[in-house]
């Protein structure tokens, strides 16, 4: 049977304050601040309840110092101390009470938790919050945002988020402020299907709310800190996820093909058994459709894509801009040069080589993870007999589908079937190590 600790018997209580300070507080949450032995908070919480304190209580600045925090904590209640931790907000929504929470045991602090500020901001704007995906970037300093940029990126989050919800909002820090996330938005092609709304100093004689104003018109703008970035769109994002059209992609003019077909592309996609979180390899890009419809399908992961010639890559990156795929970094380059500072994928297509087969073949399997998928398209015997002998010689095992589809086309007023080129479509598989294991 668990032990139940009554409420208010703990010894350690997470009080969610607001910067409107005494008025924002219930008589409970008053009082234990003002009776506790040793109080926690940020710079700014700290001087807003200094009056309020104790005589005898000791204070500590969290900035910085979360790490210390657990320790500060279990050493006090071993001497018998109170401690209070004061926290912006609701501390378990994206607070200090979610952090405590894998490092303390639940029976050993108390969440008093107050409006949070997201809330505060839709209620400022008469903007329901319930179906909204809540985001912070108060972690480090990301730097300007750049195109191509992937994970490593601290606003990527936040790029990825506004592909999966039609509702943000966004926690933001003296360092990355509205203005740094919107002048990302604005270069990814987005400041025309999103409205925004600042609210600044929330709580505060001197709140303010910015509405109204395009992502163009703020990206310059500065904003005071604290606040709290509101995205969203009126009319939600319903797009194609799979099997767009060939005619959906810019092409090469007047040579055109340098695409994998809409059929191939089915096949090719379906055998490379991708997640949601799948990192993805495309090599020989070409005009992107296979990597970018990737990307599309794996919402929580990321395609990392390569071309050698500079026209197709030109090409394959209006391809990105016009669909909206962000999860997807595009390098020129002829592989596998650059491919060693791309993460292990847990899955691989090749659709040109530029005559590294063999090679690639071998760096693939190599950095595949544990069951792991490599997928290769040919249209030539020679390619073909390359790619298998260094399968067989890699001893991985491998499968061949050739696939030959024919589409109608209008003859007068009749149609007939037209052959595309066959394709023979290569996978291979690298083993899961939890089941060869078994």
């Amino acid at each position: 049977m668990q032990n139940k600790v009554k409420q208010g018997t703990r010894s350690c209580h997470i009080i969610g304050v607001l910067d409107n300070g005494l008025r924002g507080l219930t008589p409970e949450a008053l009082a234990c601040i003002q009776s506790a032995d040793l109080v926690i908070g940020g710079t700014r919480s700290l001087t807003l309840f200094a009056d309020q304190l104790a005589a005898k209580a000791r204070t500590r600045d969290l900035a910085g110092r979360h790490s210390v925090l657990p320790d500060w904590i279990t050493t006090a209640q071993a001497e018998g101390r109170s401690v209070v931790i004061l926290a912006t907000g609701d501390p378990l929504c994206h607070g200090i009470a979610g952090y405590l929470e894998t490092r303390l045991p639940p029976e050993t602090y108390e969440v008093m938790p107050n409006v949070s500020t997201v809330q505060l901001a839709c209620a400022r704007l008469g903007m329901a919050w319930q179906d909204m995906k809540i985001l912070s970037v108060h972690q480090r300093d990301a730097g300007e945002w750049y195109e191509g940029a992937g994970p490593e990126h601290g606003l990527y989050p936040v790029l990825r988020a506004l592909d999966r919800y039609d509702r943000l909002a966004v926690l933001t820090s003296a360092q990355n402020t509205p203005n740094r996330i919107v002048r990302m938005l604005v270069a990814e092609g987005l400041g025309g299907e999103l409205r925004l709304a600042v609210a600044e100093h929330l709580a505060r004689d001197d709140e303010h709310i910015v509405r109204g104003r395009t992502l163009a018109a703020v990206a310059g703008l500065r904003f005071a800190d604290p606040n709290v970035l509101l995205l969203w769109r009126d009319t939600p994002r319903r797009r194609v996820l799979f099997g767009l059209a060939d005619e959906d992609y810019r092409q090469r003019r007047p040579e055109r093909g340098l695409i994998t077909k809409r059929e191939v592309r089915a096949l090719s996609l379906a055998r490379l058994q991708l997640r949601a979180d799948s990192v993805v390899w495309d090599i020989g890009a070409g005009s992107g459709a296979l990597g970018l419809e990737a990307a599309r399908l794996c919402s929580e992961g990321h395609v990392y894509a390569i071309e050698k010639d500079a026209e197709d890559l030109a090409i394959c990156a209006r391809n990105r801009r016009r669909l909206g795929v962000t999860n997807y970094s595009l390098l020129q380059g002829k592989a596998p040069a650059g491919l060693n500072a791309w993460p292990d994928p847990d899955a691989v297509f090749i659709g040109g080589t530029g005559g590294e087969s063999a090679s690639l073949i071998r760096l693939c399997l190599s950095r595949l993870k544990s069951g792991g998928t490599l997928v290769m398209n040919f249209v030539t015997f020679e390619n073909l007999g390359v790619a298998l002998e260094e399968l067989k010689a890699r001893g991985a095992i491998w499968d061949i589908t050739q696939l030959q589809a024919s589409r109608s086309r209008p003859v007068l007023n009749l149609h007939r079937l037209a052959a595309e080129n066959p394709v023979w479509i290569v996978c291979a598989e690298k083993p899961d190590d939890t089941k060869t294991a078994r």
